[in-house]
């Protein structure tokens, strides 16, 4: 749809401006309120941008625009109302998005391990990666997530590093965007080739292409 595609084209764009300005692995964030002018701002407008809330420019500006979008992320996760990026919103929207260097983390998983899967299935490997990061027992960050010995088989095998395709980041942002065909599956599996007796175990949700997806 043409809609998507023009929105797509937007955020990654947006990706490289805040390639300028956000730092690389910052998961603190200072408290940020009406005023505020830092990368951090770039990263909340961007993560609110991705789920929805946000529908301005980024500019790393934190106006009215920027108020209304943190209150209208508050509202709907059950925070206190009040327009200010603290702890409590920093940590759960953190649970629920991904920064700039998340989403091509996101993006070069899901072209590595699903490049050859309907879209829906490279949306549900994404969604597998998102799922982990809300989970207690997984690492509370994406790239842990991602990078925890044995999780996954493109980054064993060194096919993770290739260049994902725009269908790979189109795959990623929808799966941020909150689609998640796999109904909250923790793990996927390819039955042709997995041998392991505890993967077979876990209650299986459901088959989508080549790979069956579990809790």
């Amino acid at each position: 749809m043409s809609w998507m595609k023009k929105t797509l084209t937007t955020l990654l764009a947006a990706m490289l401006a805040v390639a300028f300005v956000c730092p690389a692995e910052s998961f603190a964030a200072p408290l940020l309120k009406r005023g505020s002018e830092s990368g951090d701002v770039w990263d909340l407008q961007y993560r609110l941008q991705l789920l929805g809330y946000y529908t301005d420019r980024l500019d790393g500006s934190y106006g009215a625009n920027t108020v209304q979008a943190v209150k209208k992320f508050q509202k709907a996760y059950g925070l206190p109302v009040d327009g200010v990026a603290g702890t409590n919103t920093w940590r759960a929207l953190k649970k629920v998005s991904v920064n700039r260097n998340e989403m091509q983390m996101l993006a070069q998983l899901v072209y590595s391990e699903a490049r050859g899967e309907s879209f829906t299935g490279q949306v549900a490997v994404a969604a597998v990666a998102l799922n982990r990061l809300k989970s207690k027992d997984f690492p509370n960050t994406l790239k842990g997530v991602i990078f925890e010995p044995y999780a996954f088989t493109a980054v064993i095998d060194g096919q993770y590093w290739l260049s994902p395709n725009k269908t790979a980041y189109r795959a990623a942002w929808e799966a941020v965007r909150g689609w998640d065909p796999t109904n909250g599956a923790l793990y996927y599996f390819n039955p042709s080739t997995a041998t392991s007796k505890w993967i077979w175990s876990r209650p299986q949700v459901v088959k989508i292409g080549k790979h069956i997806f579990a809790k």
